[in-house]
């Protein structure tokens, strides 16, 4: 059977761990080509993991690879360009999380991809981790009965790569980083769409040298009664820490992403790899295993791959994208202004963390 084509926009961590993905779990995909902006890194790249193509240049990719999706893992700036190039040239899209920097880039991305009969899938991994899944379902069967609180905490020392704490480069920082899980997390596990009466959420600046926050808390109330509280933070050292708490008027359930899924390892030297952001491997640690199907990639890509083969609808899609980046915009608002923010919400803004600093 014909495999289907995937090229790569990136070379960082995200798209190491989607072409693992790939290789390892998505059986009727491959990956063609990838695209850096550094030629040689780009060839570095595509020779690392087998990948027969390697570009410098999106223009040039999208003219000579012949590929049926474009799966963008770029720095946040640049997914609005890339993904308007993608649908022009007829390439469905898979586009690493958050959607874009504004919501007019939003509008745009998903306006250009219905005109072009182009699908436009978000990655929102934490929708495909197995053990969340098995939460949501407990939810739809009533295990909990009504829902009153859920929470979503997402913390670690800080990100990988020197962008993400440059506001230009990504709109803002621990919220455009990691918020965008927790609120897309909300939103999936009360049944896709729920509506949104107010956001409020508060940012600091506590632990690095950047312009950004890099810890913040976000409470959000939704009209059928649930509250949520999404935390989330770069001021954690000791590595990943991703849970949640679903709270109902008959039950309660917990879950953490990493724990469950780790062999608690003592070692007095280290070794070579414990988990995501973990410093240092001496002493007790959390040894997580299969790392990427735990958290859901596999699953997501082979999921969207899936979409484009027989035409269906994705499970998270660049409406989902956008909802998620309003709801993001109001957490910044709130943070700025110190007052709880109704949705919908819209501000004319460059990027979303000016809504909590105004630019100089």
């Amino acid at each position: 059977m014909k495999k289907t084509k995937v090229a790569i926009l990136g070379n960082g961590f995200i798209a190491s761990i989607h072409v693992e993905s790939y290789q390892r779990f998505v059986h009727d995909a491959e990956v063609v080509a990838v695209y850096a902006r550094d030629p040689a890194k780009a060839r570095a790249f595509a020779d690392q993991h087998g990948i027969a193509g390697a570009y410098s240049d999106v223009d040039t990719l999208l003219a000579e690879c012949e590929c049926d999706i474009i799966d963008i893992c770029l720095p946040n700036y640049l997914h609005h360009d890339a993904c308007l190039k993608a649908a022009r040239a007829g390439k469905h899209i898979i586009i690493e999380k958050p959607l874009a920097l504004t919501l007019e880039q939003a509008d745009e991305m998903i306006a250009v991809c219905k005109q072009h009969g182009r699908k436009l899938m978000y990655a929102e991994e934490l929708c495909f981790a197995p053990k969340y899944e098995r939460v949501k379902a407990l939810v739809e069967a009533g295990a909990f009965g009504k829902l009153h609180m859920i929470k979503q905490a997402e913390k670690h020392s800080g990100p990988h790569s020197a962008w993400f704490y440059q506001p230009d480069c990504a709109g803002g920082g621990v919220m455009m980083d990691m918020g965008c899980h927790g609120l897309a997390w909300m939103r999936w596990i009360l049944g896709g769409n729920p509506k949104i009466k107010s956001v409020y959420s508060t940012m600091q600046t506590v632990m690095h040298d950047t312009p950004a926050e890099d810890h913040c808390i976000t409470i959000v109330e939704f009209e059928n009664g649930v509250t949520g509280v999404c935390e989330n933070s770069w001021a954690k050292h000791g590595g990943m820490d991703d849970h949640i708490e679903v709270y109902g008027d008959k039950g309660v359930s917990y879950a953490d992403l990493f724990r469950g899924n780790a062999a608690l390892t003592y070692a007095l030297d280290g070794y070579d790899y414990a988990m995501e952001k973990a410093g240092s491997s001496k002493g007790w640690t959390f040894t997580v295993f299969e790392e990427a199907f735990n958290q859901g990639y596999p699953q997501e890509l082979m999921h969207f791959v899936d979409c484009v083969r027989n035409d269906k609808e994705p499970k998270v899609t660049g409406e989902d994208g956008r909802a998620v980046l309003e709801m993001m915009y109001a957490a910044y608002q709130s943070a700025g202004s110190g007052r709880k923010v109704e949705l919908p919400f819209h501000a004319n803004v460059s990027k979303p963390i000016d809504l909590w600093k105004k630019p100089v």
